[in-house]
């Protein structure tokens, strides 16, 4: 019983493809393309799914849509192109680097070189306080005498 609850939770927590046998091409080079296309073009819904792994319907037109440009005879290239021309560049779930997203490719490995230097800057400066500071003027004799009350310790001189 146990064993048959396992293999039931493992077969759950495998990802389900979401392709309907009704989406299938009849020729499985057009079908291994269109599923390789799919994996590369983000759901609009679900934001961070490719469409081939996606139940939304809007996931389903846009896998309709790439098997239908596959069989009008349009290249990979020509199919995302249509793809970015009409949902932007937003729809590929690795965007190219180019001028209009730099600064989203850029942003998180410049704050982290940045907060690097910063923090670089505040240990060094703290480790200078302890090393290089001078010494101040030795204790009275008088504050001798309360640190050592203080302290419990008879006064040394």
């Amino acid at each position: 019983m146990i064993r048959a609850l396992l293999l039931v939770a493992a077969l759950l927590a495998t990802p389900a493809w979401s392709v309907q046998p009704d989406e299938v091409l009849d020729d499985p080079v057009l079908e291994a393309r269109a599923r390789d296309l799919s994996k590369e073009i983000r759901c609009l819904v679900c934001r961070n799914e490719s469409i081939d792994e996606s139940n939304a319907g809007l996931a389903r037109d846009l896998r309709i849509l790439v098997r239908e440009r596959l069989v009008a005879g349009d290249s990979d290239r020509q199919v995302l192109a249509y793809l970015v021309d009409r949902y932007g560049e937003y729809v590929l779930l690795r965007p190219p680097l180019s001028l209009s997203n730099a600064a989203l490719w850029l942003a998180a490995p410049l704050l982290l070189l940045g907060g690097s230097l910063v923090a670089a800057v505040f240990i060094r400066r703290r480790g200078a306080v302890g090393k290089g500071a001078e010494p101040g003027p030795p204790l009275s004799e008088a504050e001798a005498a309360r640190l050592a009350a203080l302290m419990d310790e008879p006064p040394s001189k």
